[in-house]
This record gives C-alpha cells, structure tokens and sequence, in this order.
C-alpha cells in the first residue's frame, strides 16, 4: 500500500506542477494585459490636456489716480485695474495689464500690442472713428481745481489773462480749446501730476480734469488745502461724450459684447458697487 501511495504521489507531483505552471502562465499573461491596458489608459490621459486659457489684455494709464497708478514696485492698482481683473473672472478668462502712456493708447491698440483699453476714456464721436466702445463702466463731472484765493470767473472776459492747464489730448483739451483757445494761453501737460505740478508753481492759474483724479492728485494730497474747486461742474455730452468705456478694435465684435454682458453681470451681483466703494464715496456710474 504504502509502494502504492509513493508511486500515486510521484505521478501526482508532476501534473501538479505541470497545472501550476498553466494557471501562473495564464495569470501571468492577465496581469500583462492588464498593466498593457493601464499603460494605454494612463498614457491617453496624459496626453489630453485642458485647452490653455484664453488670455485678454487691458491697457490702462497707470498715471491717473484713482482710476490706474503704478507702485514704486511696478505694479498697477486702480479702479480700472480691479473692474478688469472682475470683467476677466465674469468672462472666464486670465487676465493681463498693461500700463501704456496716454498719447500711445489708441495707436497701440490697433497695432495689437493689447486687447482692449480701460483707462477713463470718454466715450466720444472723435475717437469712435477709430475704435469700438462698450457701454459705459463709469460717469464722472469735470471741474476745474485753483488756488482757494484766486477770483476767477470762467468766461472769455473774466479768465483774461489767465493761463489753464489740461492734459493733452483729452476731452478736457478739446473743451477748453474750444472755449478759451483763443482768448488765453493754455499748457497742456503730458500727465495730471505735471499738470499739478504747473498749477502749485504758478505756471497756470487753474486745471480742468475729472473730479476724482483732481481730488486724488492735487487736493487730497500735502498742501492740497491751499485749492479747491472753482467754477462750474462740467458734463456736456457734446464736449465730455456719454461716459467712460472700454475701448476695443472696430472688428472686435465678439469681445466688444462680452466685455458689455460682463459690464452688465458685475452690476448685477454687485461687484462694481464693491469695487467702486473702496475707491469712491458717491455714484460713479451715473445715471
């Protein structure tokens, strides 16, 4: 019996290990398979990325307080800058500054070197000829700023003699151009710091610009007590257009109505009036 059993074992053994082979064969072959699988799975995965996000440029002044200055360390703050950066979270885009002299705005905008501009610019039939507005994001009064003891009255005969300061190539240029070019001598500075700087040396006797950069700039600033606001608030759309709006290129119609849906959107779930608070203490859309 027990030759019988040692002869049984001996043949067992063999098919045991010969059945053993075959399953780790076809366990082997599984498990190929399935890391071949894996492989192909993990490497089509890798290979479909996201499509890059659409990247849309703003150009600002970045020498018009409150509306866009430059830090000492170069970056961009202002109002413009914050309602772009929420116009780009609105449009679900990625969003970039650039800060670009006031004279280049325009020409470089159409040369492509960005997007769009926000920068208070007015909305006006001169510079329609050239580019494409949104619906205004803001509407402020001009005024003009003066020596608290100066005695002016803002007519031909009673600004006799009187030297005005604007910024060039502004709404504020063409208005007193139009008003006083021929009867007084105007300097027309390249930025409102220059302009504040003629008006505290007595290169002029008053500066015409949009309230709130006059205030920020000339008068809540030190010595900024000595003026203050003279004259009439002006809001002629013949002369300061319907507001400021984002200036885009003629053919960029697409942009053109998202920035106005995104303008839009802001208002409504009041992101603008958050925005517009930290800047200003009054409405600065207007009616």
């Amino acid at each position: 019996m027990k030759r019988e059993c040692a002869v049984h074992q001996a043949v067992q053994k063999p098919l045991l290990i010969a059945s053993w082979r075959a399953v780790s064969g076809r366990l082997r072959d599984l498990c190929l398979v399935i890391l071949v699988l894996l492989g192909h799975t993990i490497t089509v995965k890798a290979s479909v990325s996201p499509p890059p996000q659409e990247t849309v440029r703003f150009a600002v002044e970045g020498a018009y307080p409150p509306f866009s200055w430059t830090e000492p360390n170069g970056r961009v703050m202002g109002f413009d800058v914050d309602i772009a950066h929420a116009l780009c979270r609105e449009m679900a885009v990625r969003c970039e500054i650039v800060a670009q002299a006031w004279p280049d705005l325009i020409p470089d905008l159409l040369t492509h070197h960005y997007d769009a501009i926000i920068a208070a610019m007015s909305i006006t039939e001169a510079r329609q000829q050239q580019v494409a507005f949104t619906e205004k994001y803001a509407q402020l009064p001009s005024r003009y700023v003066a020596r608290r003891d100066a005695d002016l009255t803002f007519t031909p005969e009673g600004l006799q003699g009187k030297v005005l300061g604007v910024v060039k190539d502004t709404v504020q240029d063409d208005y007193v151009t139009a008003q006083f070019g021929l009867t007084n001598r105007i300097i027309r500075s390249a930025t409102m710091e220059g302009a504040h700087a003629d008006l505290v040396k007595g290169r002029v006797d008053a500066v015409l610009g949009e309230a709130p950069v006059l205030e920020a700039v000339m008068l809540n600033v030190p010595g900024g007590q000595q003026f203050g606001f003279v004259g009439p608030s002006l809001s002629d759309p013949q002369w300061f257009g319907n507001g400021f709006g984002i200036a885009v290129r003629p053919d960029d119609t697409r942009l053109r109505q998202r920035l106005n849906e995104a303008i839009t959107a802001i208002r409504a779930k009041g992101i603008y009036q958050n925005i517009a608070a930290s800047y200003f203490n009054y409405d600065v859309y207007g009616r």
